[in-house]
């Protein structure tokens, strides 16, 4: 009977979540070099660049992929036969596990867990609880998976209970293109198929814990219909233009995993959970004889791509001096690097300024003639000005965005992904801008940010409004003053070059 003690098993789950926090798994790391290789878009192959190395200085400097560090999910599969040596319970050992590895002094994470998540909203200051599920197995050992699943792929999660007649494929080709750029790809689809709603959707999840292995699917060839229909979808998911941030390109997806299970005869269950350029995963066995070893990888194994800003062919711009007419003139697609002082600002801060405007109250900033960033960054360590502080999904700011334009006097904004229609609207009446940073180089992108410091609703963390001061930071035109987005025209252009799926799919 082996026995599991206490502090192996929380120090396992601790160093597992830092281990994630600046490891992309190899397999996943190297699909997307060769994919890069293979990609023919600028725009996408810069942003493929970008993530790739993003990656690398973060192994390299073990700080966080992305500012959005994730909330932790645990799958542990116990031996029928373990002993545990503990005064706590299971989940208490991970969550105590859990809260080590997100409040590390070297390299602390962003808390994201909100309790009370239809009332307060108020955060856990330590990312607990995590989210567990668990598994009693025939054995001796404790098997645990840790992953860190960011919100901006969570959110594109997609569940349909279809009949039994109808065709997988076909709502996956219509489903993905409604996601948007939000999940940053280029990522992996997780589908969960049968079973009853929450099986599928944790099948989905489940799948996602496994290598990217498409690359030997594809040089073998199937051997079952669960991997026809991987490498079905990953041919037909591809040929949707989409491409890495939403911006047009060859590749979507670097694989797509399926689990399927048994289920009703009335019934087919699908769910589809994709994961995100800030993959990030580790699998590992305890067996009594101490906590887990997780081996560094070797960094000589990353592809070999490194980004730097183009001066020649990208605009500096000053956003000092920023005027109306200089936003108006930016075109779509254009790539600009900015300098000078910025204000940042999320959900929270813009429900804020909503209500302080409704009852007449001044703000904390002046945002006349100012570009605001969507972004809750990762706090400093050392000399740092900043933690990563990559983008955050800036449609879940569409609402706020009229409001924004026509009462507080700012007059461009930077986030992740595409915008909706409401948002396009009010930056084309107004002859504003949305810029594009790339979601997946938060490390990157916070090495452009020399100097941080609140400046208004403190009380909110990371969550706050604050004032950057940056130095080439790269982001593209991805809505003009005119309302042209590079979300419908970039993806439309390349589904029109694959020429495999109709443009009506999309």
């Amino acid at each position: 009977m082996t026995t599991i003690k206490q502090e192996d098993f929380i120090s396992s789950i601790a160093d597992a979540f830092q281990y994630i926090s600046y490891y992309h798994p190899l397999d996943y790391i190297q699909a997307l070099g060769k994919a890069y290789e293979r990609e023919e878009s600028a725009a996408a192959k810069d942003a493929i660049a970008q993530i790739l190395t993003n990656s690398r200085m973060c192994a390299e400097g073990k700080r966080p992929i992305c500012q959005d560090t994730g909330i932790a999910v645990v799958f542990l599969k116990v031996g029928m036969n373990v002993r545990w040596d503990s005064k706590l319970s299971v989940s208490e050992m991970v969550n105590e596990g859990v809260r080590r590895a997100y409040l590390h002094p070297d390299n602390k994470l962003r808390a994201s867990v909100l309790l009370d998540p239809a009332g307060a909203r108020k955060n856990s200051k330590d990312n607990t609880p995590a989210v567990i599920h668990y598994e009693i197995v025939p054995g001796d050992d404790v098997e645990v998976i840790c992953a860190a699943k960011g919100g901006g792929s969570e959110n594109k999660s997609k569940m349909v209970m279809l009949n039994p007649s109808d065709s997988i494929v076909d709502w996956v080709l219509k489903t993905v293109p409604t996601m948007g750029a939000g999940w940053c790809p280029p990522g992996i689809l997780g589908i969960g198929i049968g079973g009853t709603p929450e099986k599928a959707m944790l099948l989905a999840k489940e799948s996602l814990m496994a290598p990217c292995d498409i690359h030997e699917l594809l040089a073998r060839g199937p051997n079952n219909r669960i991997e026809e229909l991987r490498l079905e979808l990953y041919d037909k998911v591809n040929s949707l233009g989409i491409g890495a941030q939403g911006l047009g390109g060859l590749t979507t997806v670097l694989d797509v995993k399926i689990l399927d299970y048994p289920t009703h005869a009335a019934s087919l269950p699908i769910a589809m959970i994709p994961n995100c350029a800030a993959t990030r995963h580790v699998h590992f066995h305890l067996h009594g004889d101490g906590p887990a070893k997780l081996e560094a990888p070797n960094i000589s194994d990353w592809p070999q791509v490194s980004w730097t800003a183009d001066t020649e062919k990208s605009k500096r711009v000053d956003l000092d001096k920023l005027t109306p007419e200089e936003v108006a003139s930016w075109k779509p697609g254009q790539t600009l690097l900015l300098n000078g002082k910025m204000l940042t600002g999320r959900d929270a801060a813009h429900k804020r300024i909503a209500d302080m405007l409704a009852k007449g109250e001044k703000l904390p900033v002046d945002f006349t003639n100012r570009v605001i960033y969507y972004v809750g960054p990762v706090d400093p360590v050392r000399e740092e000005a900043v933690g990563p502080a990559g983008p955050t999904t800036a449609t879940r700011m569409d609402k706020f965005t009229r409001m924004m334009l026509e009462k507080t006097g700012l007059i461009a904004m930077v986030g992740k992904a595409e915008r909706g229609p409401v948002a396009i609207e009010a930056i084309r009446d107004n002859k504003s801008a949305y810029l594009m940073a790339v979601g997946g180089a938060a490390y990157l992108v916070s090495k452009a940010i020399t100097n941080s410091k609140v400046v208004g609703f403190e009380d909110l963390g990371m969550e706050a409004i604050y004032e950057f001061e940056i130095k080439d930071m790269p982001v593209t035109v991805a809505v003009d003053s005119t309302g042209i987005s590079v979300h419908n025209t970039g993806p439309k252009e390349w589904q029109a070059k694959i020429g495999k799926i109709p443009v009506s799919v999309a």
